[in-house]
């Protein structure tokens, strides 16, 4: 090998570009592999759209989501650009990728806040972290209540009050108003919740702290009257008899016909069948 490179580098200076020419051509052919090469090259605005369309309808969200952004990336304007824009939230969200989906809503809001769609794209918001709170709020019986964020069910309420706000008159209003009430309540008792985990174990004044907490941040959530008692128990271990007597006062003026003060806390419905 070593006393052949004089021989070639003998040849025309010509001869030797077309060689070097030839060979470079050669390896990027044989790098092109029949699985590389992208079907869709030279595809219109119209196809690429079209095809999202298809693999939505058949519930194929990955090639739905990879139909659009090749849409997008090759036709950076137009109507199907800003469509592929404000379909990408729901495409990214039904094939489970709720981080993008949220990056897609929020990208949209921004480059389009006047768009007729918008409030729909709040709404979707608002659902992706609503649908990611239940799927975790389903398993409260068997986790840790300490363990538990309730930020995703802080995000979904902030994106329905977003929309309610802003489109009073939205055809997603009534749906947003009816899963805020929903959320309130799910926060409330999940504060309460972990209350009742403190009291159960001895941390009293930490049960205190959240049950304040919850009537503070959700007085007129229903899960309000548990926390009140959860107080009162609190107060009464902690031998702050005067605290413990004046939280009894306001739990009688509020509640006067409790199940509480009859069953304690051994009865209650599970803070998530809300729905």
């Amino acid at each position: 090998m070593v006393r052949s490179l004089p021989a070639f580098q003998s040849f025309p200076a010509l001869f030797r570009v077309l060689m070097a020419v030839f060979i470079a051509a050669f390896i990027a052919g044989c790098g092109l592999m029949p699985d590389q090469i992208d079907e869709t090259a030279g595809w219109s605005a119209g196809k690429l759209y079209g095809e999202a369309k298809d693999a939505q309808i058949d519930g194929n969200w990955d090639k739905a989501a990879k139909m659009l952004e090749k849409l997008e990336a090759r036709f950076p304007y137009g109507r199907y650009a800003q469509q592929a824009q404000l379909e990408l939230g729901y495409v990214y969200w039904k094939g489970n990728e709720p981080g993008s989906a949220l990056a897609a809503c929020d990208r949209f809001i921004k480059l389009h806040p006047s768009h007729p769609a918008v409030d729909y794209v709040y709404y979707l918001k608002g659902l992706i972290n609503f649908n990611e709170d239940l799927g975790l709020t389903a398993l409260v019986s068997t986790q840790d209540p300490t363990e538990r964020d309730p930020k995703a069910a802080r995000e979904s309420f902030e994106s329905f009050k977003d929309l309610v706000t802003r489109f009073p008159d939205s055809k997603y209003t009534p749906d947003a108003a009816l899963r805020m009430n929903y959320l309130i309540n799910a926060m409330a008792s999940l504060e309460v919740h972990v209350a009742r985990y403190y009291l159960k174990r001895g941390a009293y004044i930490a049960a205190v702290n959240r049950t304040q907490y919850a009537i503070k941040t959700y007085p007129q959530a229903p899960a309000i009257e548990e926390a009140m008692f959860i107080m009162i128990a609190a107060y009464d271990k902690l031998g702050m008899n005067d605290l413990r007597d004046d939280a009894d006062r306001v739990m009688r003026k509020n509640f006067p016909d409790s199940s509480f003060y009859k069953d304690g806390l051994t009865s209650k419905t599970a803070w998530w069948q809300l729905w």
